[in-house]
């Protein structure tokens, strides 16, 4: 299970409820098939290279908050 660090505060039913979302979420493949299936489809929004070997993958989520995934 990939760690999720809650940065906005979340309630603790939508915490939850995001982590089982995520859980399945492994690969970089996956969080980007993940988006596409959602509705509305969600599409990566910005990739910020933190050096050679790891980028932060951003994706728009609810009520105009994002969602980071640490890639490495």
């Amino acid at each position: 299970m990939v760690p999720l660090t809650d940065r906005a505060a979340l309630p603790l039913e939508q915490r939850a409820a995001l982590e089982r979302e995520l859980a399945p979420l492994t690969l970089l493949q996956d969080v980007v098939r993940w988006g596409f299936a959602s509705t509305p489809p969600r599409d990566v929004t910005e990739v910020v290279v933190q050096d050679e070997f790891t980028h932060d993958v951003v994706l728009p989520w609810k009520d105009g908050g994002y969602l980071v995934f640490d890639t490495t």
